[in-house]
């Protein structure tokens, strides 16, 4: 009895002092109102549109380039695909590189690169090395959705991780507009290689702003480069069942998002519509739409939980897919907003469960879901190209219905899991 009784002391002591410095740890972090929660917040915004700017800015001049260039859409969507396929590939070595050299000194590093090239791609004399130097600009970004949500994790307190990554994703959604708006009106006066310049000076001033703004971290811990425990922490990611199902996730609304917008602006310049560059840059307004969507997902998440945002972000999408079917268009841009506005959400959602569920190795965590979500992004671009060769939009539409079956498919999975989990427990 003695030595029981002396131990159980102990114990208790110990957790709670885990407890206390656990809640003291939180309380130090960044919450709405407090000093440098709108800096940070305001420079990762602008680091999402820098990201989505240069990522998508040759999406809406596609028809352009295929025209000067004399190649096929299919081959003219490899400007999208080459960059998305290049930062699914280097994001998770970059993430690594963040876990040692610090959140803010790889994204800056990153934005660094990334603007750099996208001085040069202006002058690329042929499709080669546009798609080349395309890689090469993705390959750089990838430095960034990792380590933001990353930093997000580590710096904000829990209650607002979903709001702030929220509006990293608005900054993504203002980036993929302001990149086609701005280029559409551009290219159509001065041509697309000029309006690809334009939008290398906005990325420079945005990676000048997002450098001042973003505060010093304050909870990085440096971690091991060592491949050994980089591949241990990847493996214990992939383990996990609800990791597994909210990278699938992430894929899946991709597909549909890049295949739409990386055909879109064929159909439009085609019949019943032929409309000019300058407004099928315009149409890309709709990504408005996904600022407001990505920003009250948490709202969103606190009534209907995380599934439940995930199923009505799916339907929402399916019902955008549907609707732009018709030969109309207002019917077709309705369907995009629907479109975009469940993409968005569900992106929100899912890149957000992914740091509320990752305890350790976030970095790593998050750039499984940003590979998979950026895959998906290289894959709908250039299956939405090949399935609009093969049967017009509808072809692109069967597409994205098909993926959107998928997202209901894993989440109805992850459901019935978690009742299962429920019912163990209560047994």
């Amino acid at each position: 009895m003695p030595t029981a009784s002396t131990g159980a002391p102990t114990t208790v002591g110990a957790d709670a002092a885990a407890v206390t410095s656990s809640t003291a740890d939180a309380d130090s972090r960044m919450a709405p109102g407090g000093p440098g929660y709108r800096h940070m917040n305001l420079a990762l915004f602008l680091a999402g549109v820098a990201t989505f700017a240069l990522l998508y800015c040759t999406q809406a001049l596609l028809p352009m380039v295929s025209d000067d260039l004399g190649v096929s859409a299919s081959a003219a969507s490899w400007t999208v695909s080459a960059a998305t396929g290049a930062l699914a590939v280097f994001v998770l070595p970059m993430s690594a590189l963040s876990e040692r050299f610090g959140r803010r000194t790889v994204m800056t590093a990153s934005l660094v690169v990334a603007v750099g090239v996208s001085l040069l791609v202006p002058f690329a004399p042929n499709l080669g090395v546009l798609v080349f130097l395309r890689a090469v600009q993705g390959a750089a970004l990838a430095g960034l959705p990792a380590s933001a949500n990353a930093y997000l994790a580590e710096e904000v307190r829990p209650r607002a991780l979903i709001t702030s990554i929220g509006l990293f994703v608005a900054g993504n959604s203002v980036g993929g507009m302001s990149g086609r708006v701005i280029t559409g009106w551009v290219a159509q006066e001065w041509g697309w290689r000029t309006a690809l310049a334009v939008m290398g000076v906005v990325a420079v001033a945005c990676a000048v702003a997002f450098r001042l703004l973003l505060p010093a971290p304050k909870h990085f811990a440096p971690g091991s480069l060592r491949p050994r425990v980089l591949a241990r922490t990847v493996r214990g990611h992939l383990s996990n069942p609800l990791l597994r199902r909210l990278y699938a996730i992430g894929a899946l609304f991709m597909v549909v998002f890049g295949g739409v917008y990386t055909v879109i602006g064929y159909r439009l310049t085609g019949a019943p519509f032929s409309l000019p560059q300058g407004i099928i840059g315009s149409v890309f307004l709709v990504y408005l739409v996904g600022t407001i969507s990505a920003s009250t997902a948490g709202k969103l998440v606190n009534r209907l939980g995380r599934r439940g945002t995930l199923y009505l972000a799916g339907g929402t999408t399916a019902a955008g897919l549907l609707l732009s079917l018709a030969d109309t268009l207002p019917a077709v841009l309705l369907g995009l907003v629907l479109i975009t506005a469940g993409f968005f959400a569900g992106h929100a959602c899912a890149s957000s469960s992914v740091s509320h569920t990752a305890t350790e190795g976030r970095a790593q965590a998050s750039a499984l879901y940003q590979s998979a979500y950026y895959v998906g992004s290289s894959a709908g671009s250039t299956l939405g190209a090949v399935a609009y060769h093969a049967g017009g939009w509808a072809g692109t539409v069967g597409m994205g219905l098909l993926a959107m079956l998928g997202v209901v498919t894993v989440t109805l999975a992850g459901s019935r899991a978690a009742r299962a989990q429920q019912r163990i427990a209560t047994a």
